[in-house]
């Protein structure tokens, strides 16, 4: 059995892993790096790993980019480049990385194995999606609250659909930021019980419901996500039907405040999750939504692996 490596450094695997202050002054130089009131470059000399076991265009471009603009470098392996899809043990894998590197991201299927590469690395582990959580995206969603209401402490938060890793970051969000989180999930979709438990037990104001309209009456923020994530393209059609009340229409979104906005993490299914109507009107900000996972991720690289004071 081989011995974790010492641990001289921070990870960030879930949102808990920065206590409420921190994660605060995180947003905060988010924003500066959003505004281009930041012009650091603490990244220079230094390289990011990018695993990605799972694809994507979001993830993949904003950290190469981000990488880029803090000074340093990001190098794209799939799971066709690792040796990880041919059977090398995690411990391995992380620790010829940290001889290479200065950080490693990964996008991967199973939590664990982000919590065992972070065991063995030397170096910092970013979470950059599992099936479990998504801490990246949701922490790039809180800042475009910010953004666009001014702060996130005592708003609502509609979420409408699957109980999936989106949702369980909410929850953990929720509960760390101080903000009220409505669920609506459909029978037998629900969030992780753990997380749900754990944001409960933490001071959190979570609901869990089975109405959509029930959850966004007066919500500040509505946000679902496809039906379907990747990997579960069997079971489309059994979802589409257990979804089905669960769209997110211009009905729905009137029923939340008048400066509600509308997020989604994309990429969207119109026409299932939510009609054409909603993601392209005015009360849509997905595209800066999108944007702020550069942003959010810079600041998380410039505190990780930079040594940015938080």
């Amino acid at each position: 059995m081989q011995e974790p490596m010492p641990s001289t450094h921070r990870d960030f695997l879930n949102i808990a892993d920065f206590s409420p202050a921190e994660t605060f002054a995180l947003l905060d130089l988010a924003e500066r790096m959003r505004t281009g009131a930041y012009e650091g470059k603490p990244l220079a000399g230094k390289a990011l790993a990018m695993i990605f076991m799972k694809s994507s265009t979001r993830t993949r471009v904003s950290f190469e980019v981000g990488a880029s603009q803090l000074g340093g470098t990001a190098h794209f392996l799939s799971s066709r480049d690792v040796q990880l899809g041919r059977g090398e043990p995690i411990p391995d894998t992380a620790r010829v990385l940290s001889r290479y590197v200065q950080g490693i991201m990964i996008r991967t299927f199973a939590h664990q194995d982000v919590v065992d590469l972070a065991e063995y690395a030397s170096i910092p582990v970013i979470n950059g999606l599992t099936d479990l959580s998504h801490p990246c995206q949701v922490l790039a969603d809180v800042l475009t609250i910010q953004q666009h209401l001014g702060g996130v402490r005592g708003k609502t938060v509609a979420w409408i659909g699957d109980g999936n890793n989106m949702a369980n970051s909410w929850m953990e969000a929720a509960a760390h930021l101080g903000f009220t989180l409505r669920l609506a999930c459909p029978e037998g979709y629900d969030p992780d019980a753990r997380f749900l438990e754990l944001a409960r037990a933490n001071g959190g104001d979570v609901q869990l419901l089975r109405d959509p309209r029930e959850a966004v009456a007066g919500a500040d923020v509505v946000t679902t996500d496809v039906w379907a994530s990747m990997g579960q393209e069997e079971e489309q059609a059994q979802r589409a039907m257990a979804f089905a009340l669960y769209q997110v229409d211009a009905d729905l979104m009137r029923r939340a405040a008048r400066h509600a906005i509308f997020l989604h993490c994309l990429p969207a299914h119109r026409g299932e999750e939510v009609t054409a109507e909603v993601i392209d009107g005015p009360q849509s900000v997905v595209w800066d939504e999108a944007e702020n996972r550069l942003h959010i991720q810079k600041a998380i690289m410039a505190a990780l692996m930079g040594n940015e004071p938080l």
